[in-house]
């Protein structure tokens, strides 16, 4: 027993004289090529199909905006560290305590535009690189310089070095900034 037959009607070229009609052509002088049309469906095993898409291709790169040259000012290791505290410090007041506490569980690293920020496990890579976008955005534009990338680690053996008492903080400043020591010995101050 067989099935019901389709006959599918033959594909249908347009007619010249129905073309011209409908849009006249214009003068030599004020030719303008349009973009091609995405809605014309074409065979994809057709060379039309092949023309169509070098077309679309040749088009989209010809409105492909020229590139733009962002700033790439220099930066120190205690600029950025600067910046990356001011932003745990607007992420605290915004409420998200979790990022803060990821931004702040060590101090990045420097190594050229790269930052490497060392997390403790899997999971909170996985939710760093959530604020990631947002943090590169906010450090590209604080430190002028758009090369800035960051590197995400996990160190399941790294250790929280939270400073409890003014000891403590200060030992973990003055390994960020050694001239603190200096500072502290020129003006005889006590901690």
């Amino acid at each position: 027993m067989k099935g019901p037959e389709i006959i599918l009607p033959p594909p249908a070229e347009p007619k010249p004289e129905i073309l011209q009609a409908k849009a006249p052509e214009p003068a030599p002088s004020a030719t303008v090529e349009k973009p091609p049309v995405a809605g014309i469906k074409v065979s994809a095993l057709s060379l039309a199909s092949i023309k169509a898409k070098r077309e679309i291709e040749q088009h989209q790169r010809t409105l492909q905006p020229e590139t733009v040259h962002l700033p790439t000012e220099p930066f120190t290791e205690t600029d950025m560290l600067l910046q990356w505290n001011k932003y745990a410090q607007r992420l605290a007041d915004k409420g998200h305590k979790i990022m803060e506490s990821y931004l702040l569980i060590n101090d990045p690293k420097l190594r050229g535009t790269t930052i490497v920020h060392e997390l403790p496990n899997e999971g909170s890579k996985i939710d760093f690189e959530s604020e990631k976008p947002h943090l590169q955005g906010y450090l590209r534009g604080k430190l002028h310089n758009h090369d800035i990338t960051i590197e995400v680690v996990v160190n399941e053996s790294i250790e929280n070095r939270k400073a409890f008492t003014d000891q403590d903080k200060f030992n973990r400043l003055n390994e960020i900034n050694p001239g603190l020591d200096l500072l502290r010995r020129t003006f005889d101050l006590d901690l």
